[in-house]
C-alpha cells in the first residue's frame, strides 16, 4: 500500500500546528514547530490570506496527516460517514478514532499512529482474542485489545506497557494495566476527540 514515507515534520510546519507524528519529539524544543513555525520551502515565509477553498482543503489535509490516511481510503471513510445518521464531520471523526491504529495509540501503547500502526502490522496485538494485523480494522464497542502473550516479553513491548500504564485514558477506552488489555466501552463523542479540525470544513469542502 502507498504510504507517505518524506520528513513528517514537514507536515507539522505546512499545517502550522503540531499534529504529534513522532511521539516524545513533539513535546520538546526539538519539534519543528517551535523552531521553524512556517511553512517549509522557498515561499514558507509568504503569508497571504488563505481563499475559502484553501481553508477547507487545509482542514482535510490535517485530518489525513493526524491519522496517517491516504486520499482514497479518506475519501470512503466520507462517504460511509455520509451514510451514517447524525452530522457527517462527527461521524468522519468518530469512524477515523474507531481505527485499530487509532485505538492503540489512544490506549498508550504506542508512541505515536506511525508506530502504533507498525506495531498492529507486526502482530503485536489481538481482537477479542483473534490475531487483527490490518491497522484500518474499525472497532466496535465491546472490543478487546491485547497485547500477545508471546510479546510481552520483548523490549518494545515492556517500553509500551509502562507507557500505557501512566498514560490518561479518553472517556471511551479502558485499560488494565496489569494484563495489557484494552477494552472499547462506548463510541467516542465529539467531546472526545481532542485534534485540532473543523469537521464541517471537510465536508463543505466535499460537498462543493
Amino acid at each position: 500500500m502507498a504510504r507517505y514515507t518524506g520528513p513528517v515534520c514537514k507536515l507539522c510546519r505546512r499545517e502550522g500546528i503540531k499534529l504529534f507524528l513522532k511521539g516524545d519529539r513533539c513535546y520538546t524544543d526539538k519539534c519543528a514547530i517551535a523552531r521553524r513555525n512556517y511553512a517549509p520551502g522557498q515561499h514558507g515565509h509568504t503569508r497571504k490570506k488563505p481563499t475559502e477553498y484553501a481553508l477547507q482543503l487545509r482542514e482535510k489535509q490535517k485530518a489525513k496527516r493526524i491519522y496517517g490516511v491516504l486520499e482514497a481510503q479518506f475519501r470512503r471513510y466520507f462517504e460511509m460517514a455520509e451514510r451514517q445518521p447524525g452530522i457527517t464531520g462527527e461521524n468522519l471523526l468518530v469512524i477515523l478514532e474507531r481505527r485499530l491504529d487509532n485505538v492503540v495509540y489512544r490506549l498508550g501503547l504506542a508512541a505515536s499512529r506511525a508506530q502504533a500502526r507498525q506495531l498492529v502490522r507486526h502482530n503485536f496485538f489481538t481482537v477479542n482474542g483473534r490475531k487483527v494485523n490490518i491497522p484500518s480494522y474499525l472497532v466496535k464497542v465491546g472490543d478487546v485489545i491485547a497485547l500477545k502473550e508471546e510479546k510481552k516479553d520483548s523490549p518494545i513491548a515492556k517500553e509500551i506497557m509502562e507507557r500505557a500504564a501512566s498514560k490518561t485514558l479518553p472517556a471511551w477506552l479502558s485499560y488494565d494495566a496489569n494484563n495489557a488489555v484494552g477494552k472499547v466501552e462506548a463510541l467516542p463523542k465529539r467531546e472526545d476527540i481532542d485534534i485540532p479540525v473543523e469537521e464541517h470544513l471537510i465536508v463543505e469542502l466535499y460537498s462543493r
